[in-house]
């Protein structure tokens, strides 16, 4: 009997370390994974002890299991002490009570207002103009997409590794997107345990943009193995009853690869969690260094997890006038999706803001610096989102394009949506301008000064008006053209021209900039301005045929 209790609770015990091992659990019981754990284990380990201390157990010989009796009977002597149930029960009743706490049932208030008293603002005073040649074109899809036709100019290394997650950030100025390159297998990490092969840089404002680098090695992987793994590794070595979560990628101003792992606690019992700081891993060397918020490093560009942030959102107007508000009194909701945006260096959750029951319409914005938390609301009634792609995609139904999420921008003081439309590859054909207010009036061009000067034309008519300065400085170039071709799109004329000096870059010219567009001929000699977009399309805003001159 003895040898049997202790092969039971030596594997019981194996195999609990095993799994704290493998699922990286959190241990404190003021989390609900922790309460659960304990609560889990006490019950077990007790009642296997009353089993053995408070009964026998008998085993049937093979023969008798042949002919029908039970492997094993128990049979017990006297009944568990009552201590014994009490101590089972205490862990179940304190996790059922912290659930109770947990409940906004009794502590509505705190959800309402964990988000903290927005700011409100008008959208045009805050809100810089954007510079068009540095607004966002890539999304996180194409990002990706990106980052696989690079890893595969490397055939040696795609069967390697595979790509990560990106993540958007600002390094040293610049928006770019960040791809971890992480092991693609068992048996490929155990070769490679200094670890992977770097990281991908692609451009968000560039299509053009994508770069390799490969003096980094990845070490630490959401998806590693044994003590390689992040989860595990921060678990085990930092946070062993901390709430961590929300791992993204994101580099120094060097270039050096971090995790940033957030540390969070919970407000009222298992819920409300709430971001307290951050814990940075070295992608290369595992080294760590935990910050509270009011210390993180400038180049973290996010501390608070983007789920937080929308429930504190959600909860903010779901209890805007307690729990039992059954008409719905000026109740609101985040909008179907979220961006993340960055205003004059920071970042910034950005998210429409719908009435519940009225998912078509926008009744304002709402930012949330990513490091702080600190909400900003505008008071801006028009379409969500949804509608604005809805409206996009109407344009070009004939195309088959579908639209990006919207990023809203200011222009002249509208909130405008600009958005992307793709092919059924996925690649970048067409640029979008949505008004919110008015979200009928769509502007679509092949490069975003064209689509910014066809949107300036529905607006015109319809008694507004955008200054062509948002689009950015103008440059120019004197070249030698190509070649030169003339396209009509509806009522609209424009030439596309390729000059020698710029091969990589497609210039488009509206017919009406020029009487002298219509007589140039490939060879001519011609001075461009255009507008910078980075997307290998620019946007000619003066067109001048130096030959007219050399005749005249």
């Amino acid at each position: 009997m003895k040898k049997l209790k202790l092969i039971v609770f030596s594997a019981g015990t194996l195999l609990l370390l095993l799994y704290v091992f493998i699922e990286s659990v959190n241990l404190n019981p003021l989390y609900i994974e922790g309460a659960l754990f304990w609560a889990a284990v006490i019950s077990a380990y007790l009642l296997v002890f009353a089993l053995f201390r408070f009964g026998e157990f008998t085993f049937s010989k093979l023969g008798d299991m042949v002919n029908g009796e039970k492997p094993f009977n128990y049979v017990p002597q006297r009944k568990f002490p009552r201590m014994v149930k009490i101590l089972i029960i205490v862990p179940w009743a304190f996790l059922a009570v912290m659930l109770l706490i947990s409940s906004p049932l009794v502590s509505w208030g705190a959800y309402r207002d964990q988000l903290g008293e927005s700011e409100y603002k008008e959208f045009s005073a805050d809100v810089q103009a954007v510079d068009m040649s540095q607004v966002p074109i890539v999304d996180q899809r194409l990002a990706y997409n990106l980052a696989d036709k690079k890893l595969g100019e490397k055939p040696s290394l795609g069967s390697q590794v595979h790509l990560g997650e990106p993540t958007i950030q600002m390094v040293n100025g610049r928006l770019i997107w960040v791809v971890p390159l992480q092991h693609s297998g068992f048996f490929k990490w155990i070769t490679n345990l200094s670890g992977s092969a770097g990281y991908i840089t692609v451009s968000a404002t560039d299509l053009n943009d994508v770069d390799y680098v490969e003096n980094y090695k990845i070490k630490l992987q959401p998806n590693g193995y044994l003590l390689h793994n992040l989860t595990r590794n921060v678990r085990f070595t930092a946070a062993p009853f901390t709430g961590i979560t929300d791992y993204s990628f994101e580099l120094d101003e060097s270039g050096q690869p971090y995790w940033v792992v957030t540390t969070y606690r919970n407000r009222r019992g298992f819920a409300l969690p709430e971001a307290t700081g951050v814990i940075l891993v070295n992608a290369s060397t595992g080294e760590k260094q935990a910050y509270p918020l009011s210390e993180v490093p400038d180049w973290v560009d996010r501390v608070q997890p983007e789920s937080f942030v929308l429930n504190q959102i959600n909860n903010q107007g779901r209890y805007v006038h307690g729990i039992f508000n059954f008409a719905d009194k000026d109740k609101f909701k985040t909008s179907e999706g979220d961006n993340i945006v960055y205003n004059n260096g920071e970042c910034y959750l950005f998210t429409g803001l719908t009435s519940v029951g009225q998912d078509e319409s926008a009744i304002g914005f709402m930012m949330v610096d990513m490091v702080t938390k600190q909400p900003i609301r505008y008071q801006i009634n028009g379409a969500t989102e949804k509608l604005g792609m809805s409206s996009a995609q109407g344009k070009v139904q004939h195309l088959g394009y579908t639209a990006s999420f919207p990023l809203i921008i200011n222009l002249d003081g509208q909130p405008t949506y600009f958005m992307t439309l793709k092919d059924k590859a996925g690649l970048v054909k067409q640029y979008a301008f949505v008004s919110v207010v008015n979200y009928s009036s769509v502007g679509v061009g092949e490069s975003i000064g064209e689509a910014m000067r066809d949107y300036a034309q529905v607006l015109r008519k319809g008694g507004s008006s955008i200054a062509f300065e948002q689009m950015g400085e103008p440059e120019s170039i004197l070249g030698k053209i190509e070649r030169i071709a003339f396209e009509q799109a509806d009522a609209a004329l424009s030439y596309k021209m390729i000059l020698q000096e710029a091969p990589d870059r497609i210039f488009i010219a509206d017919s009406a900039l020029s009487e002298e567009l219509a007589l140039t001929q490939p060879g001519d000699r011609v001075e461009l301005q255009f507008i910078e977009t980075g997307t290998g399309i620019v946007d000619v805003t003066a067109f001048d045929n130096l030959e007219f001159i050399q005749k005249k």
